[in-house]
């Protein structure tokens, strides 16, 4: 079995343009496809913004059949408090990636931290800011 093409979706709560996820993740599919790797889309489960159109998107690829696995880290908020986002961040680039895609709006601190941990461990990083 192939490894997979390991994607890192980071992004902020109140990302407001899933259109442009959507373009960032069919350009990871093809260079996927390209490697002949199946793509998987890890992410931090938030349940809206950057994560949550992320997931909504790889799961319409999985729904067509395409060769995608999405990878969901919630953030354990009871045992971890206020710092769960950053050690889930954390974990999240520790399993390693290929490419990180970081969706930045109003300079957010979460997906900014995650996208900085991901250039630290040699990780491709792609930003969108709004």
């Amino acid at each position: 079995m192939t490894d997979p093409y390991r994607v890192l979706v980071t992004g902020s709560r109140d990302w407001q343009k899933p259109e442009v996820i959507r373009f960032a993740l069919d350009y990871a599919f093809c260079e996927a496809a390209h490697t002949a790797r199946p793509l998987t889309v890890v992410h931090g489960a938030c349940p809206r913004g950057a994560d949550a159109q992320a997931a909504d998107y790889a799961n319409y690829l999985i729904s067509r059949d395409l060769p995608v696995k999405v990878e969901a880290h919630p953030a354990n908020w009871q045992l971890n408090g206020k710092r769960a986002g950053f050690i889930r961040n954390q974990l999240m680039v520790n399993l390693g990636a290929d490419l990180c895609l970081a969706f930045i709006r109003n300079g957010s601190r979460g997906a900014s931290h995650t996208a900085a941990l991901a250039e630290q461990a040699g990780i491709e990083t792609r930003r969108w800011t709004a």
